[in-house]
Order: C-alpha cells, then sequence, then structure tokens
C-alpha cells in the first residue's frame, strides 16, 4: 500500500451504543471509498467488520475490528468498536490508540447509555470528535430533537452544526452544507450519487439562522477573524475551516453531521469533515510513558527518526494461525523480520510479516512507521497492554485497566477429561478479552468464569466451543460459608477406644475450645504439663484438628476463628498411636465445637452501584430487601453512586436485575469485604439442606 506522509494519516474509533449504526456507518465509507464492491450489511452478515459467528448471530459487535480506506490524499484507519455493555471495555481500549472519534447517535432514539460512557472516557483522554446523528430515514428519526438531547446530556464539548437535514424519515434526501451554503441532493439507492443543488426554499430561513450561529461559534477561534466578522466582512470557507479544526482539536466543539448509512446519504461530507477536523498523529502532543530502568517520564513524538515505539492495544487467540498481535505505532518504524523489544515483559520478540487489516483480510505491508496500525503474528510473550520499543531507548505506556467482572458462574466440562482442555483454552480467551476474569475458589473447589453480563458468558461458551472444542456447563457457584463458635468450652474430654484382637487404639485428648476475634483464623496450643501424654503424639493431634476444622459440624464448611488448647490427655503404652490420637483429636474436636454455640459466617460484599437519580430508591429499597446495610449516597453528575455492605448470596445475580430496574443505566462494582454471623432463620434453612443432602447421599 502506499505510504502517506504522517500529516495525511488519520487513526478514527468509531464510538456509540448497540444498534445505533456503527458497523453499517464503517461499512458503508467502505463502499464509498472503493474498499468494498458493495455495501456491507449487518442483518444478512455480509459486513466486512462483523465477521466473528457469534457476532453474526447476535447481529451486534462484539470485538473491535479494523479497517482502511484513502480519501482526498489521506489515509484512514478505522476502529468499528462494540457499543454494548458487556464489550464496552474494547471501545474504550481503542480510543487510546486514535486521535479521533466518531460518535454515533441514532436519530430515532437520541443519547443511550453507552453512547454516555464513551463519551465520558473520550472527554477524560481529551479524544477531539465528530458526532455523526445516524439513521435520519428512520421512522421517528427528529434532527433538532436528537441535537437538543446531545447538549442537554453530553458534557462538553458542546455540538457544533455543519448540516440540516433535507427532509426526514422516508423521505430524507440530502443535507445542507452550512459553511459553503449548498445542498447535496442523493438519489436515495445507496450508491452514494448526489447532485449539488441551492438550498430549497423552504429551508433558506432555517439554513441561514443556523449557519450564523455556526459561523459566530467558529470564529471565535480567532481574534482576527473575530474583528473583521464584527466589520461586517465575509469570511472565506478556507477560514471557516481553519477555525473548525482548531476548535475540534482543542476541545471547543464537536462538529455535528448527519445521514443515513443504509442510503448512502450524507457519508461523502462526513469524509472530507474527517480528514479536515480531526488530527493527524504529528498535531496531536507527544505520548507520554516511563522508562523502565530510571521510572522517569519520557515522550515519544510522531516522528519516523525517532526511537521506535508502540503500544499493544489488542490480541487474537486463533487455534489454527495462532495469536495475532494488533499494535499502535506511536514513533519510528520498522520493517519486516525485526526483533523487537517488549519493555512491559522484558523480553526479545521476532516480528515477521507487518500487516494492514481490513476486516478479518491481512494486507502485508514492508514498513510500519509512526501513526501507523498494523498487526503481527505470533508473537511469544507480547498480550493485550504491552509496550514494544527500541531496547536502547526503553518506554512503557500506561494502558487501560478493564473493569471488574459483573457477573460470575462455576464451570464444569460436560465430557470427562475436558479439565485440561478448559485451562489451556481459557487463557487464550482472556488474552484477546481481559475483562474475562478465571479464578478457582480454594474452599468449594470451583472454576469460577466472571464476565461482564450474561451475553458476554454466552459469547465466551460459544468461542470455547467453536475455538477450542470445549462444552461446558453452568452452575451457581457456591458461596464460601463458614463455621464458628459463640461460646467457650473447657475441658472437653474425649476418648478413643478400639479393641479388635491383638494390638488395639487407645488414645485420650482434653482440650479447652474458645472462639477467637473474626478474622484470626485458627489457632493451636500446645498446654500439656505432665507425662501423661508422650510429646511424639503432639503433632498427630495437631495435625487431627487442622484436618477436622476444614468440615465444621452445621453443614460441613470449614471452621474458623477459633482456639484449641490441648493440655492433656492419656496414653497407652502398647495401643496408642499417631493414627489413635489423630482420630481422638478429630471427634475431641467435633464435640467440643457442638456444645460451643457454633454458628454460620456469610462473606459480606463491599458494592458499588451508580444509578441515574430517579432510579436510586428503587435501588435502595432493593438492597434493603438482600439484606444490605446502605453506608452512603453521593451525587456524581446526573447519578448517583450507592455504597452498601451486602451478603454475597444475596447478589450472585445482582447484574440483571439492576439492569431491569435502572432500565440498563445502572452499574456496579463488588469487592469482598468481611464475613458476618447468618441470620437465625437462614441458618435453620442451611442446616436442614444440609441435613437433606446427607439423606439423599
Amino acid at each position: 500500500m502506499k505510504k502517506y506522509e504522517v500529516e495525511k494519516i488519520r487513526n478514527v474509533g468509531i464510538f456509540g451504543h448497540g444498534s445505533d449504526g456503527k458497523t453499517s456507518l464503517a461499512d458503508t465509507i467502505l463502499f464509498d471509498t472503493g474498499m468494498n464492491n458493495r455495501i456491507g450489511r449487518v442483518d444478512d452478515g455480509s459486513s466486512i467488520l462483523d465477521f466473528e459467528p457469534e457476532e453474526i448471530n447476535r447481529q451486534i459487535s462484539i470485538s473491535a475490528a479494523l479497517a482502511y480506506y484513502e480519501w482526498d490524499k489521506h489515509r484512514v484507519v478505522l476502529i468499528d468498536t462494540p457499543g454494548d455493555a458487556n464489550f464496552i471495555f474494547d471501545a474504550k481500549a481503542c480510543m487510546r490508540v486514535v486521535e479521533g472519534g466518531i460518535i454515533v447517535i441514532g436519530a430515532n432514539a437520541g443519547v443511550k447509555v453507552q453512547t454516555e460512557a464513551v463519551w465520558t472516557e473520550a472527554s477524560t483522554l481529551q479524544l477531539p470528535r465528530i458526532i455523526f446523528i445516524s439513521k435520519m430515514d428512520a421512522e421517528r428519526a427528529r434532527f433538532a430533537e436528537t441535537l437538543d438531547d446531545i447538549r442537554e446530556r453530553l458534557s462538553s464539548p458542546q455540538p457544533l452544526p455543519l448540516q440540516i437535514p433535507i427532509g426526514k424519515e422516508k423521505d430524507f434526501q440530502g443535507v445542507i452544507d452550512l459553511l459553503s451554503n449548498k445542498a447535496y441532493i442523493y438519489e436515495g439507492d445507496a450508491t452514494g450519487k448526489y447532485r449539488e443543488e441551492a438550498i430549497p426554499q423552504e429551508l433558506v430561513g432555517e439554513a441561514q439562522q443556523r449557519r450564523v450561529k455556526t459561523i459566530e461559534t467558529l470564529v471565535e477561534m480567532d481574534d482576527a477573524l473575530m474583528e473583521k466578522y464584527l466589520e461586517g466582512a465575509e469570511i472565506s470557507l478556507v477560514d471557516l475551516q481553519q477555525c473548525l479544526k482548531k476548535g475540534t482539536i482543542e476541545g471547543r466543539f464537536a462538529p455535528v453531521v448527519c445521514g443515513s448509512s443504509i442510503k448512502n446519504i450524507g457519508i461523502h461530507p462526513l469524509l472530507n469533515v474527517i480528514n479536515a477536523c480531526l488530527p493527524s498523529p504529528a498535531e496531536v502532543a507527544p505520548r507520554k510513558g516511563k522508562n523502565p530502568r530510571t521510572g522517569e517520564e519520557e515522550k515519544r513524538e510522531a516522528k519516523e527518526d525517532a526511537p521506535f515505539s508502540a503500544y499493544v492495544f489488542k490480541t487474537i487467540a486463533d487455534p489454527f494461525a495462532g495469536r495475532l498481535t494488533l499494535f499502535r505505532v506511536f514513533s519510528g518504524g520498522i520493517s519486516a523480520d525485526t526483533t523487537l523489544y517488549n519493555s512491559t515483559k522484558d523480553a526479545k520478540e521476532r516480528v515477521g510479516q507487518i500487516f494492514m487489516l481490513l476486516g478479518k483480510k491481512q494486507e502485508p505491508v514492508g514498513f510500519a512507521g509512526p501513526g501507523d496500525i498494523v498487526a503481527v503474528a505470533k508473537l511469544k510473550e507480547t498480550t493485550t497492554g504491552d509496550t514494544l520499543c527500541n531496547e536502547k531507548n526503553p518506554i512503557v505506556f500506561e494502558g487501560a485497566s478493564p473493569p471488574p467482572a459483573m457477573i460470575s458462574f462455576a464451570i464444569r466440562p460436560k465430557a470427562k477429561g475436558d479439565d485440561e482442555k478448559i485451562a489451556t483454552s481459557l487463557p487464550k480467551l482472556m488474552e484477546e478479552d481481559p475483562t474475562i476474569t478465571i479464578s478457582r475458589d480454594l474452599q468449594t473447589k470451583e472454576i469460577i468464569l466472571s464476565c461482564m453480563g450474561q451475553v458476554h458468558v454466552d459469547v465466551v461458551l460459544e468461542k470455547l466451543k467453536r475455538k477450542f472444542g470445549v462444552e461446558v456447563d453452568l452452575d451457581v457457584p457456591k458461596v464460601p460459608y463458614k463455621e464458628t463458635i459463640k461460646k467457650s468450652v473447657k475441658e472437653v474430654v474425649y476418648r478413643h477406644k478400639k479393641q479388635t484382637g491383638g494390638r488395639g487404639q487407645f488414645a485420650e485428648v482434653h482440650f479447652d475450645i474458645s472462639p477467637l476475634e473474626r478474622g484470626k483464623g485458627f489457632e493451636f496450643q500446645n498446654a500439656l504439663t505432665g507425662m501423661n501424654v508422650p510429646r511424639n503424639f503432639v503433632p498427630a493431634v495437631e495435625k487431627g484438628i487442622a484436618e477436622a476444622i476444614t468440615s465444621g459440624v452445621l453443614a460441613g464448611y470449614p471452621v474458623v476463628d477459633v482456639k484449641v488448647r490441648f493440655y492433656d490427655g492419656k496414653s497407652h503404652e502398647v495401643d496408642s498411636s499417631e493414627m489413635a490420637f489423630k482420630i481422638a483429636s478429630i471427634m475431641g474436636f467435633k464435640k467440643g465445637i457442638r456444645e460451643a454455640n457454633p454458628i454460620f459466617l456469610e462473606p459480606i460484599m463491599k458494592i458499588e452501584i451508580v444509578a441515574p437519580e430517579d432510579h436510586v430508591g428503587d435501588v435502595i429499597g432493593d438492597l434493603n430487601g438482600r439484606r444490605g446495610r446502605i453506608l452512603g449516597v453521593e451525587a456524581k453528575g446526573h447519578s448517583q453512586i450507592v455504597r452498601a455492605n451486602v451478603p454475597m448470596a444475596e447478589v450472585l445475580r445482582y447484574a440483571p436485575d439492576l439492569t431491569s430496574m435502572t432500565g440498563g443505566k445502572g452499574s456496579f462494582t463488588l469487592e469482598y469485604s468481611h464475613y458476618e454471623e447468618v441470620p437465625a432463620n437462614i441458618s435453620e434453612r442451611m442446616i436442614a439442606g444440609a441435613q437433606k443432602e446427607k439423606e439423599e447421599e
């Protein structure tokens, strides 16, 4: 592919809520720029960018996909990102490797939840952006109302309309460019063909009114132009475009255009706005990182003669082709068959062929320079979030941290012997999706799969089956309850005596058992004074108690926060043995625990919920019904943060409930806090359930 200078490169992410038309827009752009001979469609599975089977079946983007095109001597790399809440982290991670974004908002629905989420992230990263109001041909499509919604719901930069639509809903046929004062009328047959015409008479007044407001906003970017404008002079289109770019890059406003991807209306003006408004890699501040050897901050400019540096923002795992690593070159350049330094892992990597991606197609390129987004295959050590650089000039770039998981399941293989397959395949999926978490509960012995939501879980299971041939069953994770005691018991005596002919078994142990402070675990004290018990049997006693605490007397849960004082006992010179004392200590411990008022303990989680103000009452009421204890409520913009402690057992399936309560606008994080006593009524049910299980076994 022809190599352009850095100033002619644009790296652009397409962001927004799911189903607002991001992928359809990207597919239409690729058709209009000659990268595809037809417009790919999400609904018939022909999209260039939604090519994974899981995406085709669900008709949603699950993973970010790349493509590129040329337009008016500019080379643009597009990253089409997911808009579903289950996969939105991928979109946020991609923001770190682009210089500009297109925020897609449906004219028939307005600003949605994930639109706000990606807008906030873009503002945090100071990412220049364009707003594309999509689906102008759809039923109930409203341009002005959507614009008002944007102004109200999205914080700065404020929207700056560059167009107004001609017609609406099924009669939408074109746009009026406010800066050039021209109307573009489209054929409406999805070819993208249009003709320039005078502004329709019925829209002249509105167009003039909006044009004045837009020009007044633009000339504020230049004092000399402002003075010229106030004196009544005409401002040239070139001057207006310079102000437009300056204001967009500085985050003063976000240009707004509109169109229909399905009818291919309004796409070519968007392409011009991308080139004109969004910055090249050379027009943004140098990328900051840290020297891994000194810890000092370093910068990398988008120059070919600067030391090479690149950030790995995505990994694609394929059981046949191997690992595909996607990275953005921030400075310097590399050719194929080069050795690079992974400064994150302190490892060297051999780079073979370099590719640019067009959906799932890989196009070989001989060189990758500053601003390029490329892929290489079969790197051994490198994963998402790593930095590749010149070993003599090392730097590490900070990546995005994945959010905590929202939903967890215990998984087990359907086929016997597939445990090893699970152990090798899940880490590969985690390489391409850092929001997947795998853990093993040491108490329950379960493998726990944690994801961002139910759809995410379903997709992971489908990929496990399709890519690695592994099928699993899901269960609600077992709550890791524990048992403890509430009172001390003195002088617990247990004698183990067994005579079956020949040498018998004999051991007697004397214990004091007492509760410890919550969280102290277990303590064994050897307090023997006389010679009733030979000291060589003490380890057997301690070993027996260590075994006994793994299964309590109420329902078999581990026993914690207990102290055992071994102060006396009896032995027989022939029949006593380590095994006899171990058995005596196990039985003596259980006897003492039964007398010490045993209780259940349950894990308490600290939950932090972000919800719209008008849903906070429902959220708090629901938490109270889950035995939650509210710790505080704090305002955050148009939302409220509710903090509470709530039993783990009550929030194992909280994600879908919160979604239902808040219309998908709520989110939450969970972390372990402490253990507390289980209420008596629930304890009774747990004991009855354990007894029933025992009888069934």
